[in-house]
């Protein structure tokens, strides 16, 4: 059966009456006057479209803010073409601004309220997915795989739930993370930043977050369509990876005090999506301390975050966890943090046919003729003195240092036993060579 990996992800609708809205009246007030000062706007389009709301509920905000004597109407732009009617703030209305900015720098978008934001994180979340061996096995197209880890890892991934991997170094823990990612294939909405108790909370982060491709709106036409809410960036789902710079830190709310808004930490922005913790074992903060911030989220997919007053509110946690060592598990976590995490899966390094695969592959890839001769010398002399251990990162190693040689030898592309040995002494120190 070949089901798509979603049958697409319902899009936040936009408001259509300021009463929608569920965001304090003041606070909405404030950020258009922010907004209208600091980008220096006069017309009700252009107001729209930087404070990402439909044109009639951002009319409906310039009439309240008129009738307050903030905002006055400056009459048509008579270089307007459109007609449009033009504003400006009052006296009153700058003042306000500049007190508003003094409380918060933020201007723009305006925030989805956290309660909104849940709802829209049920109707994308990430358990909502069904990947199939197809999505999986065409995903992972360019890595050569045993048969056996499809059978874990499809299951795994089509769950949401935590997955660790373990194995030995360089046999593409990494690059199986980046696959699951690609093998979701759909678009979910990010917001641009969300609202709890009067504080913001920016979430849409470019480098995170790959804007996915919108329809383009007619630019003739004033009433622009709006197929969804604006306030949310459709987006690939995120993929966030962390390594062995990962502190217990960077999962808090990061407060800013010049703008006094907060930004959200690494596994809010990876909501929807794969938060991957690479080298796990490689942090300042043991691995153990590392997993025990996880257990409320993993369990109960929710997170606890903190205001800096003290603060504490719950915020959606819908993230596939994906973490990955070269430790043995039995080694960095005890029973209970192990029993947390749902799969286990081992990455081992490929048997010697998989090998001579993607010794095959890569060489083609990067133009280097195969020699039998050259590949005999390698699995019969060198492979031996290791113990037959293959890793899935040699063969890149082993052709990209013979392909050096070459270019600096000034021949053509060649695989030669000689060429071998030079190009595997690079890969191991001896023994004897380590200084003491």
């Amino acid at each position: 059966m070949n089901m798509q990996a979603s049958t697409g992800v319902q899009p936040p609708p936009p408001p259509s009456r300021l009463e929608e809205m569920r965001l304090p009246v003041v606070m909405m007030r404030d950020i258009l006057l922010k907004t209208m000062f600091r980008k220096n706007l006069d017309l009700a389009i252009d107001i729209a479209e930087a404070i990402c709301l439909p044109r009639a509920v951002t009319q409906e905000l310039i009439d309240m803010a008129r009738v307050q004597k903030l905002i006055e109407a400056t009459g048509t732009l008579n270089a307007n073409s459109s007609g449009e009617m033009g504003y400006q703030l009052t006296d009153a209305g700058k003042s306000r601004a500049l007190d508003a900015l003094s409380q918060s720098e933020y201007f723009g978008a305006m925030p989805v309220p956290l309660s909104v934001y849940r709802e829209q994180v049920k109707r994308q979340s990430i358990r909502n997915i069904q990947v199939t061996r197809e999505q999986l096995t065409n995903a992972m197209g360019h890595l050569i795989l045993p048969k056996a880890l499809l059978d874990h890892l499809g299951p795994a991934v089509s769950a949401g739930r935590s997955i660790l991997m373990y194995g030995p170094p360089g046999n593409g823990k990494s690059s199986i993370s980046n696959g699951i990612r690609d093998a979701m294939g759909d678009k979910i909405y990010v917001p641009r930043a969300i609202e709890y108790s009067g504080q913001v909370i920016t979430v849409y982060d470019p480098i995170v977050h790959s804007k996915a491709e919108v329809e383009i709106d007619d630019p003739g036409s004033l009433r622009r369509k709006r197929t969804f809410d604006t306030r949310y960036v459709r987006c690939e789902r995120p993929t966030v990876i962390t390594g062995g710079e990962l502190s217990l830190s960077m999962l808090d709310l990061v407060y800013n005090p010049t703008a006094r808004t907060y930004q959200a930490p690494l596994q809010l922005k990876s909501t929807g999506g794969i938060f991957i913790v690479d080298d796990l074992g490689r942090q300042a903060e043991p691995p153990q301390a590392l997993v025990n911030r996880w257990i409320v989220p993993l369990e109960e997919a929710k997170d606890i975050l903190a205001l800096q007053s003290g603060e504490k509110f719950e915020v959606p946690f819908d993230t596939l966890v994906i973490f990955s060592t070269n430790f043995h598990p039995n080694s960095i976590f005890d029973k209970a943090a192990l029993r947390r995490i749902f799969y286990k899966i081992k990455i081992d390094g490929p048997c010697q046919s998989d090998f001579l695969k993607i010794f095959a592959m890569v060489a083609r890839k990067k133009g280097m003729p195969l020699d039998e001769a050259a590949l005999i010398y390698l699995i019969k002399e060198k492979y031996p003195t290791i113990d037959n251990v293959y890793a899935n990162y040699q063969p890149v190693f082993l052709i990209d240092q013979m392909i050096s040689i070459c270019n600096f030898e000034g021949i053509p592309y060649q695989m030669t036993p000689e060429l071998i040995e030079r190009a595997w002494a690079n890969m191991f120190v001896r023994e004897e060579e380590i200084l003491h």
